[in-house]
């Protein structure tokens, strides 16, 4: 991919002067200040570089983040102003790749310590095993939640977070006292910056009941809002608000001041406090330099792929921002000189991992089974993990397998003979989900079809990717609440009996009504299966390949069919 330098003329931004992108610090008034601050959100343990390829952006896919090349960056960054400020938004570890989450995270938050990172905000996957977990990283030590492997394997000692995770607005139910702190206050050249962190109120439907047990989340605006008065008390004048919650643009990543954000995260910003000039949010995975109510929202994408240069001018008689700029680059390796603390550290990572990680899992039909779904929301990955959930339960009497969309991280990919490591494996599903099996009637299968709808078209939940046997089809230009053609609904040929009794399984995050999807909460006769989902696929493979026929489609099959409407994808 083409580089992409922002060698911005920054007098085109009102009040901002001439300031200069890269190189010497401009020269300023005396009474004025530049604070210099950089952003990134999602990170989501990518220890190593990834693939990028921007669905708004110009040019093909290419490698973009790792830890080396961030560390470079910001290196090269902090000579041209020492006092720079690395912030972040949330989701910096859960859902990772395996580099990581076989280390329960703990490299990812080593790696952020010496990234340098000054504070973040808490987002949902900080949750995804619990509270307990998430003090853990932040405090350090050893006793892990039961759910999570390689605690404290990496390293005899973890010592945590040497940044602060911060959240306005969650609470303790019984007390309604804040489980973290909601704000940081920095001292930069002489200004006080206070960092306000919030993460989505609406946490609830994408996690686990419970992980949030005994937790209360409020409203993101009025809880950075009800901070303010105790900032000010300090002296700060400068406000950073660090919300994990997100929008969609149609926008490049790098085009500066887009007008057409959507989202939860706009409405939140038109209700903060007029001082609060700057928004870094997460969440949605989108690169963004947007304009809400005169306010600067960014975001920098996902993975570590880029971060956000963010500069302010301070008057220091006011005590207050004068202008803002923002800028989204893409972090190549190789782009900068190297870091040598992180490239060291990433090197013993990955020596460490080899062993267990590196080893082969199985061969794979394919070199890659990919996540990317056809028009009707159906997807060879989405096919091949409901058919090893099937596997793995049924022995307690499981026909139909269910998998959210959302739970398939990466696609299985395969080196050499088209044979696949533990790592490939464990990226495609790096939660370690519980598996249960339960009994639903064939008239509430139906209404879990209709609810990937329920909301309307913008609020789809994702296609549930379904078991070998079982097949619908559906038309999303017919209304709510009928757009899965009962008879379509059909387990190996037969129609589904809507009195008859069948023997479902799921991963966790569904059981307990995921993604919205609540009539599995409505499921009966729980069972839990000897095995997750991730040692479920693994088993598959093995299996498949054993028996001469290894696993994966380079096509979806036709298990889910789309009669009519528009098409659906990961988008959507």
């Amino acid at each position: 991919m083409k580089r992409i330098y922002f060698i911005a003329a920054f007098a085109c931004v009102a009040g901002l002067g001439a300031w200069v992108a890269h190189g010497a610090r401009a020269s300023l008034d005396p009474n004025t200040v530049e604070i210099n601050i950089v952003a990134l959100n999602d990170f989501h343990g990518h220890l190593e570089a990834s693939k990028f390829a921007p669905a708004k952006g110009a040019g093909g896919a290419a490698a973009a983040g790792g830890i080396d090349a961030l560390g470079a960056a910001l290196q090269a960054w902090r000579k041209e102003d020492q006092g720079l400020l690395l912030i972040g938004a949330g989701d910096l570890v859960g859902a990772s790749p395996a580099l990581s989450n076989a280390w329960a995270d703990e490299p990812s938050i080593v790696a952020l310590n010496l990234l340098g990172l000054r504070a973040s905000a808490v987002g949902n996957h900080e949750l995804d095993h619990g509270l307990a977990e998430l003090l853990r990283h932040q405090r350090g030590g050893c006793a892990a939640s039961p759910k999570v492997a390689g605690a404290c394997q990496l390293d005899r000692q973890y010592g945590g977070a040497s940044f602060s995770y911060l959240a306005a607005n969650i609470y303790e139910q019984a007390t309604r006292r804040r489980v973290f702190p909601a704000y940081r206050v920095e001292l930069v050249h002489g200004i006080k910056v206070g960092l306000i962190g919030a993460v989505l109120r609406d946490i609830g439907a994408t996690i686990q009941p419970e992980n949030i047990a005994g937790l209360e989340f409020d409203d993101e605006a009025k809880a950075i809002n009800q901070v303010l008065p105790e900032l000010r008390a300090q002296g700060v004048g400068v406000f950073i608000a660090m919300i994990h919650q997100g929008g969609y643009t149609r926008a490049r990543y790098d085009q500066q001041d887009c007008a057409d954000l959507d989202g939860e995260i706009t409405e939140v910003v038109t209700r903060l406090d007029p001082a609060i000039r700057v928004v870094v949010s997460g969440h949605t995975h989108n690169g963004y330099l947007c304009k809400v109510a005169g306010r600067m929202v960014t975001q920098a994408e996902a993975d570590g792929h880029m971060l956000t240069r963010i500069r302010l001018r301070v008057d220091k008689a006011a005590n207050a921002v004068t202008g803002q700029h923002a800028e989204n680059v893409l972090v190549e390796p190789g782009q900068y000189p190297p870091a040598p603390v992180l490239n060291a550290y990433l090197d013993r990572v990955r020596e460490r991992s080899a062993a267990s990680l590196l080893q082969p899992a199985a061969k794979l039909a394919y070199a890659a089974v990919k996540r990317d779904p056809v028009p009707s929301g159906e997807s060879p990955l989405g096919d091949l993990v409901a058919d090893s959930m099937l596997a793995a339960a049924q022995p307690l009497g499981a026909q139909i397998a269910f998998m959210n969309d959302g739970g398939l991280r990466r696609d299985l990919l395969s080196g050499k003979a088209q044979v696949s490591t533990v790592a490939q494996v464990r990226d495609v599903l790096p939660f370690g989900n519980r598996l249960v099996v339960m009994t639903l009637s064939g008239a509430q299968i139906r209404e879990l079809l209709e609810q990937q709808w329920r909301g309307g078209a913008a609020a789809l939940r994702g296609i549930l990717q379904v078991s070998d046997g079982f097949s619908y089809s559906w038309d999303s230009s017919t209304p709510e609440g009928r757009r899965v053609s009962p008879a379509s609904i059909r387990l190996h040929g037969k129609p589904l009996d809507p009195s008859a009794a069948y023997r479902v399984v799921v991963n966790g995050f569904l059981a307990e009504g995921g993604d919205g999807y609540l009539m599995f909460t409505e499921g009966t006769q729980p069972a839990q299966a000897p095995v997750n989902d991730v040692d479920a696929l693994l088993a598959y493979l093995r299996a498949q390949e054993k028996a001469g026929q290894p696993a994966g489609k380079q096509d979806a099959g036709e298990r889910i069919r789309r009669s009519a409407g528009p098409a659906y994808s990961l988008d959507s």
